[in-house]
């Protein structure tokens, strides 16, 4: 049976949905180890237990995140030797796709971006062209590493629970080659799910002229992230960790609500991998309305607003 390696980042008091899929893939390949950097508090250790996680691969060093990704690739790239894992499972974050890479070549593994699905025997369905077709892809290297979208899967926990044992990995040294950070700032808490990972996502554009406020309130009825084009993000109307698109982040939720937002190719390819999109313009020949599953031509400020009113009805 294949070993399988799931790469866990700073969990956190719990662990987020995107961790919880990578588990529940590696299950699906094999026997799943975790090889987990920062602070286990007690609720994330329980969730691996759940989620049938057989050991936990812990760095020898506490001071990972005070460097750029190289230190992180480097104790993942020992976790795997350590665990003997055929397959290494990441996050397909900017963060994730660079380990993937930096991996690749300390392991000689092949590397697998932007995946959606994978079957038994490792093959990898891979979101190609912002989500315009699915191609399927399988390394044929000792080894295999594998940068997973969210909301790919839903999440299942294993059917009987492991008590998975810590295992201290020596971090090689490459802090001297690293780039190191000098300062942090902390995002103000919005109370709404991480745009990445969220199941549903509001977006606004051009269109909002300055006032996302309409969308926030929608977003808060229906426990949706906000989104933003590129030219919103430029305006300075909201930050750029909302952008969505091409030189933002790229989002596949169950239900994504573009308002005011013309749809050119470069938002497009941030989001059209969502499985339902509902498109709100006051231009009828928006190019949005192309990949829209639903589409209603009207004034983002009067349309959000009655669908708030609505869902908070029907809520009670």
């Amino acid at each position: 049976m294949a070993k399988v390696l799931v790469f866990i980042d700073n969990p956190g008091q719990a662990l987020k949905k995107s961790s919880l899929e990578l588990l529940t893939i590696g299950r699906s390949l094999g026997e799943t180890v975790a090889a987990v950097n920062g602070e286990l508090h007690d609720d994330a250790a329980a969730a691996l237990a759940a989620y049938g996680a057989e050991a936990l691969y812990l760095p020898s060093a506490a001071d990972l995140d005070d460097y750029l990704v190289g230190p992180k690739a480097a104790f993942v790239a020992a976790a795997a030797d350590a665990a003997g894992a055929g397959v290494v499972l990441t996050e397909n974050s900017a963060e994730g796709k660079e380990i993937a890479a930096r991996l690749g070549i300390r392991l000689g593994a092949g590397v697998i971006t932007d995946v959606v699905a994978v079957d038994p025997d490792g093959t990898a369905h891979k979101s190609v062209l912002a989500g315009s077709y699915t191609s399927t892809a399988k390394a044929t290297t000792p080894v295999s590493v594998l940068t997973v979208k969210p909301n790919s899967i839903t999440p299942e926990p294993a059917v009987t629970a492991t008590a998975p044992e810590s295992i201290t990995v020596q971090v090689p040294d490459v802090t001297a080659a690293a780039a190191r950070v000098t300062a942090r700032s902390d995002k103000p808490a919005s109370g709404r799910p991480d745009l990445a990972e969220a199941r549903i996502v509001v977006a606004g554009g051009r269109g909002v002229d300055g006032n996302f406020g309409p969308l926030e309130e929608l977003a808060d009825a229906l426990g949706a992230a906000i989104g933003a084009s590129r030219a919103a993000t430029d305006a300075g109307w909201i930050g750029h960790d909302a952008q969505v698109g091409q030189t933002g982040k790229t989002v596949s939720p169950q239900l994504y609500i573009s308002a005011g937002i013309s749809g050119a190719i470069q938002q497009k390819s941030g989001m059209q991998t969502a499985k339902v999109i509902v498109a709100v313009n006051k231009d009828a020949e928006s190019p949005i309305f192309e990949i829209a599953d639903f589409g209603v031509v009207g004034d983002l400020f009067k349309v959000l607003p009655q669908a708030t009113a609505e869902i908070k009805k029907r809520k009670g």
